[in-house]
């Protein structure tokens, strides 16, 4: 067994800054070390997937990045994994615990788990080795991780076993009380407006220095038509992650980050908005473009029409929440937003459909990921 300070000691020289994850009994006492401590922040996610967006957000700002979770939450992880590190080669360590391994007792629902967790890693091209036994072994065990990492910018786990990590007591400070955020209604009622048109305000409203993470299908696709900046990035897959890597990058950088999501994107990954309100990054703007279908695949219905996105943001936490329907509305919401400490939502209505001959983002998404990383990391 080994300690969950040495190990922590060992990761911060290897330059990991940024930590996420989910809670598994074998990571208990890794993660009440990480909570309590002060050098690295911990940002603990509603689900595996949310985990990996946020470290892939971090990642952009240029930190090495370490996510946690349990392999049962692999099934939760696949989609980004194999819809956003495997496309833009966005690298991030990784500990996997061993629940169900064979020959161990275990609960039922880890059974099948237990006994697949390496060969799922190998088939989603993950590296792995097993979780290091002896202190002297954690030093040797993340150059290798990292060097993988580094040759192949892709993710690599190292296995848990049970009792692998010496019992940490937790140390964790409440959190702050905040007030209550403050919920508005502007919409007028009128006719209601394309994406696009939402999207050339955004960009006619936005500093140069503001960073812009776009959902995948139709908005990113509109978002490169109008104007393909290199500060804005387009997800291309994983699905409800936009928020995520947003606040991913909120916390890592000064700068204003601005998530465009969708109304079918924002329902899949409703925890990521519990996540940002906890966390509250004053620079986060996150704008829901709701449309009510699912546009990319043929137009089915969501469920959104019955949901009321602002008043959820501000039930989790948010410090500013406006329903708009028109652009005169979004913009004076999104201009208040530019100079008022967020986190922020604006939930914006909008007509289904998009622009006729709507192409796609012609850069990859490693070169995407790339100029985006550097625009990020630069002063200005």
């Amino acid at each position: 067994m080994i300690s969950a300070k040495h190990f922590l000691a060992e990761s911060k020289k290897q330059g990991i800054g940024f930590i996420t994850g989910v809670p598994c009994s074998f990571l208990t006492p890794l993660i009440n070390r990480v909570i309590s401590d002060d050098d690295i922040p911990y940002v603990g996610a509603t689900s595996e997937g949310e985990a990996m967006a946020m470290a892939a957000g971090a990642w952009l700002c240029g930190s090495e990045t370490l996510v946690m979770c349990q392999n049962s939450g692999l099934g939760n992880a696949i989609n980004p994994l194999t819809s956003l590190n495997w496309p833009f080669q966005i690298p991030s360590l990784m500990i996997v615990t061993w629940r169900g391994q064979p020959g161990l007792k275990d609960e039922p629902q880890h059974e099948l788990m237990g006994q697949i967790t390496g060969k799922l890693l190998d088939n989603i091209k993950v590296g792995h080795r097993p979780f290091p036994r002896t202190e002297s072994d954690i030093g040797p065990a993340l150059d290798e991780a990292l060097g993988v990492m580094r040759e192949t910018n892709l993710p690599f786990a190292m296995i848990m076993e049970k009792d692998s990590i010496i019992d940490e007591p937790l140390s964790e400070s409440p959190r702050p009380s905040r007030a209550p955020g403050e919920y508005r209604d502007v919409r007028q009622g009128g006719q209601q407006i394309r994406r696009i048109d939402v999207l050339e305000r955004v960009l006619s409203l936005l500093p140069n220095e503001a960073a812009v993470i776009a959902t995948t299908g139709k908005c990113g696709r509109e978002l490169f038509t109008l104007a393909d900046r290199e500060q804005n990035l387009y997800q291309v897959g994983s699905m409800g992650g936009a928020s995520a890597m947003g606040l991913g990058v909120a916390l890592n950088t000064p700068r204003p980050v601005i998530v465009l999501d969708g109304d079918g994107a924002a329902l899949m990954k409703m925890g990521n908005i519990a996540t940002v309100g906890a966390h509250a990054p004053e620079n986060f703007i996150h704008i829901v473009l709701d449309n009510g279908t699912h546009d990319s695949t043929g137009g089915q219905s969501t469920v959104s029409p019955g949901v009321d996105f602002a008043m959820i943001a501000i039930a989790c936490g948010y410090a500013r929440a406006t329903q708009a329907d028109e652009i005169s509305n979004f913009a004076e919401a999104l201009k208040e937003a530019l100079t008022q400490p967020g986190p922020h939502m604006i939930h914006v209505r909008i007509m289904p459909g998009s622009i006729a001959k709507l192409g796609r983002p012609t850069v990859t998404p490693d070169a995407v990921a790339r100029r985006f990383r550097k625009f990020i990391i630069t002063p200005y």
